[in-house]
């Protein structure tokens, strides 16, 4: 889906140089703005991409660049395309970092690349800037995807790479009388949208201190759960389409999990995570939505999957997922993967229950159309269709190998040691 955007397209090629820079309207990439064109005299413009964060209206946030220096500023309202592109991708891949971690931030990262790339050719910039610090994994992200889509395109981050740092950014823009707060103290780094919130620093750095109440702002405390709330999530080639009977986007199927599974208190995650720098860092996420809907989506996989095609697929997946949190959306590796994984979707159709409650999403019910599963080869009962007579030659062809391997252990005095202890009744 197309995102709105406010500027319209520069046909003229500027007489100094540019800057696009990634903007979220705080402190420190609002002081960014000055802070730029003081240290390499470029002018800049910045890139405002909503993908379902919250907070300032973004044409506050536009407005508000305009007011910091920006010679241009470009707001997009990336929401649908980010839940459509980027992701569904990450649902039918089953995406869990540490088979924890939804990749809440890494997915959001490739979307906004794309729109400071736009940006960067539209008003004829040659220099793209985000504000990470040289200690996360998002300058790697940012800054590979940015060389992926543009080779030509220079990066640079001033908090890394012109000294700007915090004490530095609020003296800045109290100098300045800067239009932003500078007093307001948050503990936490936090960073969220549709897919969910990552928060991390402060007194969770130390990993021993167990999350406060005033970490999470997705998800209710599931020790007071309401009643359960029993939901069905329709599928349509691995992408939800309905719930509940009423169809629904990607972004309002996001949505509406988040809500109804936040009010559960599902998907808190609490880990200490691999950063792709080589540091271990404590993260504490919360995404209700997204963890509802891979609980589904596996399930019914479950149901569709052949076992050797769903085997491999787990392996795919993994590696799909490490080289997102790495920063390698447009890797050619991730494209071949994409392929893969997109053919197995095509019989990811159906109907999965999930009963919400306390904390968890507990699968109660499958059904579909291309399921794999047979009740009379899967029934007990007299009448069944599944010939047991069979199974005898399978196990002893199966086995063969083994078998053989085991005699020849024996044979050359390699066999299991069984001991000398009396196994008789006392």
């Amino acid at each position: 889906m197309t995102a709105t955007q406010t500027q319209p397209e520069s046909t003229t090629v500027p007489k100094k140089d540019r800057v696009v820079l990634a903007y979220s309207g705080g402190l420190d990439t609002s002081v960014a703005i000055g802070w730029i064109g003081e240290r390499t005299g470029a002018e800049v413009i910045a890139v405002a991409v909503d993908v379902g964060q919250g907070g300032e209206d973004l044409e506050v946030v536009r407005q508000r660049a305009l007011d910091c220096g920006a010679v241009e500023a470009y707001v997009a309202d990336a929401r649908d395309e980010f839940a459509e592109e980027y992701c569904m991708p990450a649902l039918r891949a089953n995406a869990l970092y540490m088979d924890a971690y939804p990749l809440v931030s890494a997915l959001s990262r490739p979307v906004i690349v794309k729109h400071l790339v736009r940006a960067a050719r539209q008003f004829g910039a040659t220099t793209v800037a985000h504000g990470c610090t040289g200690k996360g994994n998002d300058q790697v992200r940012f800054e590979v995807g940015i060389t992926s889509l543009a080779p030509d395109v220079r990066c640079i981050a001033p908090v890394r790479d012109l000294a700007l740092t915090r004490d530095v950014a609020i003296e800045y823009a109290n100098t300045h009388a800067l239009p932003i707060e500078t007093t307001k103290h948050n503990p936490f780094s936090i960073d969220q949208n549709v897919w969910g919130r990552a928060i991390e620093t402060g007194f969770l750095e130390d990993i021993w201190n167990a999350p406060t109440k005033d970490v999470f702002s997705y998800t209710d405390d599931p020790t007071y759960s309401p009643a359960p709330d029993e939901v069905v999530i329709s599928f349509r080639e691995g992408i939800p389409v309905a719930i509940d009977g009423h169809t629904v986007t990607p972004l309002q199927a996001i949505q509406e999990l988040n809500r109804r599974a936040g009010a559960q208190g599902i998907g808190r995650i609490d880990i200490v995570e691999d950063r792709l720098v080589g540091i271990k860092s404590r993260e504490v996420y919360e995404a209700p939505g997204a963890m509802a809907l891979i609980a589904a989506h596996k399930e019914l996989e479950n149901v569709t999957l052949e076992r050797e095609q769903a085997r491999f697929k787990r392996g795919v997946g993994q590696r799909w997922t490490e080289l997102v949190y790495d920063g390698q959306w447009f890797s050619p590796l991730k494209k071949s993967l994409d392929a893969f994984i997109d053919d197995t979707q095509r019989y990811v159709s159906g109907d999965i229950r999930l009963v919400l409650h306390g904390g968890r999403a507990t699968v109660t019910g499958r059904r579909s159309e291309q399921s794999l599963y047979d009740f009379n080869l899967a029934t007990y009962d007299t009448g069944d269709a599944y010939d047991q007579s069979q199974s005898k030659g399978f196990i002893e062809i199966f086995g063969m190998t083994s078998k053989l391997a085991a005699a020849r252990d024996v044979k050359f005095g390699h066999g299991v040691d069984f001991g000398t202890g009396d196994l008789s009744a006392e």
